[in-house]
Formats: C-alpha cells, sequence, structure tokens
C-alpha cells in the first residue's frame, strides 16, 4: 500500500480522531501515514512502513520524530464575511446595555448590515483576509462561512461570491451558508412574513442558481424569527437540497432544535436554552449540536447548554468560534476549544472532537474529512506537542510543526 503514495510521515503519533479506534483520541501509536493524490492512502504502524521499505526509492518521505498527528481543525459555525465593526456595542454593554436592547436601538446585526451593503466583493473579500489567514495559521483546514450581513439580494450572493472566491486563492476549504433569514432589514420592518416570502421565492433560488451556498440557516428566535416563519424556509431549502443549520435556543427556548431536527438538520447552533425534548429529537435525527462557547462568553451569559442531556443522548457536539463583528469577535477555534472546555466543562478530547470529526458532520462532510483514516482528505496537521489535550489547554502559543492541505505542505 505505501508504493502508492507519494509522500509518507513516519515516527508519528496519529490522533486519529476515527471513532473505530478504541484508544483515546483515536490514538495510533509510532505509525506511519502515507498520501496519495490529495487523499490518505495508508495509515500503518511502523513495523509495516520498514517492511516495505525497500521499495519506496521514488517516495518523499517525512519524518516526524514522535510528533502528533490530528486532522486539520474545522470552523463550523462563522460569520467571517462583513464589513463595519462594532466596538462601540462593546462598551455600551459594559456600560449595561443588553444585546437585545442595542438591536431595538438599530445596533446589532442592522449596523454591520448597512457597512456590509456599501461594500465591494472586492473590500469584503480584502477585510476578510487577515482574518481567515488567522485561522489558518493555527491549523483550520475547513471554514463555514455564512452570509446574513446583507439582508438585499445583490449584498447576500456578494458574501457568498467572496466565499467562494476565497476557497479559490487560500488552501482551506469552505462551506457556505446562506444566512438570509438572518434579522429583519429596514426596509421590511413590521413585515416579517413579507421579508420570509422574499427569501424563500427569491434569495433561495438565486443562490442556488449561481451554486453559491451550500446550506441554509435562519436566526430562529423571539427578536428575529418566529418558529413558523423558520420551517417555511428550511421547507424551501429542502426542495432545493441544500443543507440545514439553526441558530437555536440562544436566548429562549423557541423549540427550534426540535424544528430542525425535525428536517434533519445538519446542525442546531449555540443551544443555552435546549430542553430535554430538543436533545431527544436531535439525537433520534443525529443532528449535531454546535457550541458556540466565545458568543457565551462574550455576552456575559450564565445559561449553559444541556452538556450532560446532550451526552446523555449521543448527541454529537461540535465545536465552532461563532466569528462575528458583534457578539463573537475573537479570531481562534482553539480559544473555542479552551473554553468550550473551561464554560461549558467538555474534555479536551471531546473539544477536540468538536472541532474535527463532529464538526465535519455538522457541515455534512463526515465522509471527507474530519479523522484520519484511509479515503479521506489529507487534511492534517503536525504538532510540537507532548499529548493532544494541550490544544484546549494552552492559547497564544503556536505548537505547529507542518500544516498539511490536500496532501501538500502549506503555508500562508
Amino acid at each position: 500500500m505505501f508504493a502508492a503514495c507519494e509522500k509518507i510521515w513516519i515516527n508519528a503519533q496519529i490522533a486519529s480522531l476515527d471513532s473505530r479506534q478504541p484508544a483515546s483520541y483515536g490514538l495510533l501509536t509510532q505509525h506511519a501515514l502515507g498520501v496519495s493524490q490529495g487523499l490518505i492512502q495508508n495509515i500503518a504502524p511502523m513495523s509495516a512502513f520498514e517492511r516495505a521499505r525497500i521499495n519506496l526509492n521514488e517516495v518523499e518521505i517525512i519524518d516526524v520524530h514522535g510528533a502528533y498527528l490530528t486532522p486539520g481543525l474545522i470552523d463550523c459555525h462563522t460569520h467571517l464575511i462583513y464589513a463595519g465593526h462594532r466596538a462601540q456595542e462593546f462598551e455600551q454593554r459594559l456600560l449595561g446595555l443588553s444585546y437585545q436592547q442595542i438591536a431595538q436601538q438599530g445596533g446589532g446585526i442592522l449596523s454591520t448590515v448597512g457597512a456590509t451593503r456599501a461594500a465591494s466583493v472586492e473590500q469584503l473579500i480584502e477585510l476578510a483576509i487577515p482574518r481567515l489567514k488567522a485561522l489558518i495559521a493555527e491549523g483550520v483546514t475547513t471554514l463555514e462561512i455564512k452570509s446574513g450581513y446583507g439582508l438585499d439580494l445583490v449584498t447576500e450572493l456578494n458574501i457568498l461570491r467572496a466565499a467562494r472566491q476565497l476557497a479559490q486563492v487560500f488552501p482551506i476549504r469552505i462551506s457556505t451558508t446562506l444566512l438570509g433569514a438572518h434579522a429583519l432589514p429596514p426596509d421590511y420592518k413590521n413585515r416579517a412574513d413579507a421579508y420570509i416570502d422574499w427569501v424563500c421565492a427569491e434569495l433561495i433560488p438565486a443562490a442556488v442558481a449561481e451554486n453559491l451556498a451550500d446550506a441554509v440557516d435562519v436566526f430562529c428566535e423571539y427578536l428575529a424569527f418566529s418558529p413558523a416563519q423558520t420551517e417555511r424556509v428550511l421547507a424551501r431549502a429542502t426542495d432545493y437540497g441544500l443543507g440545514i443549520h439553526v441558530h437555536a435556543e440562544q436566548l429562549s427556548n423557541q423549540q427550534a432544535a426540535t424544528l430542525a431536527a425535525s428536517y434533519q438538520a445538519w446542525s442546531a447552533d449555540h443551544l443555552e436554552y435546549l430542553d430535554e425534548a430538543g436533545v431527544a429529537a436531535m439525537a433520534k435525527a443525529r443532528t449535531v449540536a454546535t457550541l458556540l462557547p466565545i458568543a457565551f462568553y462574550f455576552l456575559g451569559e450564565t445559561q449553559r447548554p444541556p452538556i450532560d442531556l446532550l451526552r446523555r443522548y449521543q448527541v454529537p457536539m461540535a465545536v465552532a468560534t461563532d466569528f462575528n463583528p458583534g457578539t463573537a469577535p475573537l479570531v481562534s477555534l482553539r480559544l473555542a476549544m479552551n473554553m468550550a472546555c473551561t464554560l461549558f466543562r467538555l474534555t479536551p478530547e471531546e473539544a477536540l472532537a468538536g472541532v474535527t470529526r463532529h464538526a465535519a458532520l455538522a457541515l455534512g462532510l463526515e465522509n471527507k474529512i474530519g479523522q484520519l483514516a484511509t479515503g479521506l482528505a489529507a487534511d492534517f496537521i503536525v504538532w510540537n506537542i507532548q499529548h493532544p489535550a494541550e490544544l484546549a489547554y494552552q492559547v497564544g502559543v503556536n505548537p505547529i510543526k507542518q500544516r498539511v492541505f490536500a496532501g501538500e505542505l502549506t503555508y500562508v
């Protein structure tokens, strides 16, 4: 099998995150990993590599001297592309205003909408590049990017176009999500049903016509869209064969997770107010619970997602940054891992699974990425660490030795 490889990484401790492996982290000690045409061709003990070595004269061999390999990290919930900033709202919250009060005064999402509508695709790309590079630099190889800061046809599509263009320029996989139902734009004030009509009749078909969206998302919340309005968008997305995410149970329990599960959603996200009925529905549908601890931290929330219930029902838990200008402006998936442990009490192994195997499941990509196994994409990181728990334990020091994307060493 190694003879068919183009490159082989040897003397590796492979934290495969492969659920079929019995050891913690799916750990394979003293193994070799072979790559061909961007895919993992073979993973085997070093003894098997040594037996095959005599026939490997043309193969590039990379000795990592006992370093750890993990799958490339996956940030499965971001709002990476936007214009403007909301630093003043950070200050307002510290002076006592709530998220809801700021939104009611014209701040929040709508303030970003105004700045983003005024930006061109080129400007949106330029603004997004430093954020993207920061994630790439700490080991992210797959990224989800949502629209939602346009709330009109031109800008929503421009955000998705910008995301597609970033994927063509940088060594990263980008999954795009149409979040047209993010907030009610000023031009539809007090006409939420009419806006949802427009999202279903015009926006979704336009995004599909240009192949710009892999999925849709809806912010189902009392200050955004009702469950009935959310369901209309989910039904329309299903008609077009799009994946489904839902911002669910962040500020109140709207039974949005149960609704998402009824549409076989890839993920329900936030989930601070999720109840047992919602957990049970998600478990039955295998809908991923995407946890967003940076937003929880940044907003000073106190109600945590029901982690013990999610464990009991064996609901897969992903972890993501929710990077956005208002409620999670911190561009670090490793920080999100740490916060998932310290604030939500995940174990480091759960946090790493949350940014690899379960994050892939949350994007409908579980058959391509998220684990180190034969036939999956050769997206992985070589880390200068002594134990995989270090990836959630320490933030601010970058222990990456190599970043491999589609079988190639990459640097940004």
